[in-house]
């Protein structure tokens, strides 16, 4: 056979297979509370309510989840804008929030959600499995989180101890800007090597976490019951009728369409086929 053909077919093989490497689903990034730890996304919303109430202003579950998802400094700023909440601390403090009171419930919070984050590690049903058959097909499991680093120094742990592991962990102060923004996405990618961002999905239980994924150009997938946008333990999710579960879960599902969402799953165990589809489309895209 002519050498020059030979080296010609090698070279196109060769390119073929790397442009099939380049369309093949490299990582799945998940988000830890609501997503595979914690179902229903408690602990955070334990400790902004005990932190405002330390302050003397109630503030409801609904509106304590509303920024979930965002750095927790974030969080609490945008709480404190919150009209509700801004009119309740300026009746019971007298004057309106300052700077200096961010600053103050920070502090506090990040000690009262130290406190709590080793009761709410217990892994959500069927992630471990999950994750477990996402490394079978030789993805690498990354993660990002609106926690900070000391906080997820004690999260990372409780959650290996039941056997809940992560090839990496990506922390709200790891990068310039928390979620919505992507940076926690591309520094999930860069840590994994992976330029093209097509090639890995964000699975998320927060609306902000998958604009975020969105914004990277990744695949996302919404994960719509065990996390923020139902916000219930699953005890309490079992307790309800059929009927209110329905409801429920349809209103998180539209909030996670409308947020961009490729798919919405209850839980964690429903990503396998959304894994699936996501793959195939990336194996036929031109």
């Amino acid at each position: 056979m002519n050498s020059k053909y030979t080296r010609i077919t090698k070279n196109a093989i060769a390119a073929s297979l790397e442009d099939m490497e380049r369309r093949r689903l490299r990582a799945v990034i998940f988000d830890w509370a609501g997503t595979i730890i914690d179902y229903g996304s408690l602990a955070p919303l334990a400790a902004f309510r005990a932190v405002f109430a330390e302050a003397g202003v109630d503030i409801t579950a609904a509106e304590a989840r509303g920024p979930m998802g965002t750095n927790k400094h974030e969080h609490l700023r945008q709480l404190l804008a919150n009209r509700r909440v801004a009119e309740r601390w300026q009746e019971v403090r007298g004057q309106a929030h300052v700077e200096a009171d961010l600053e103050r419930l920070y502090r506090r919070f990040v000690a009262i959600q130290l406190a709590l984050l080793p009761d709410y590690a217990e892994p959500i049903p069927g992630a471990l499995a999950t994750i477990a058959a996402l490394r079978q097909r030789g993805l690498q499991i990354g993660s990002s989180t609106g926690y900070t680093r000391a906080m997820m120094a004690i999260n990372v742990p409780a959650a290996e101890r039941r056997g809940l592991l992560v090839d990496t962990v990506v922390c709200a102060d790891d990068v310039p800007r928390g979620r919505p923004a992507p940076d926690m996405c591309h520094e999930n990618a860069r840590r994994f090597g992976i330029e093209d961002t097509a090639c890995v999905v964000k699975v998320d239980d927060t609306l902000s976490g998958i604009e975020a994924g969105r914004r990277a150009g990744m695949g996302t997938i919404g994960v719509a019951v065990s996390g923020n946008e139902v916000g219930l333990s699953q005890a309490a999710w079992s307790a309800l009728s059929a009927a209110e579960r329905r409801g429920l879960r349809a209103a998180a599902y539209q909030r996670m369409r409308d947020a961009g969402a490729d798919f919405v799953v209850d839980d964690v165990r429903g990503i396998g086929s959304c894994i699936e589809t996501i793959d195939a489309r990336l194996a036929t895209a031109a």
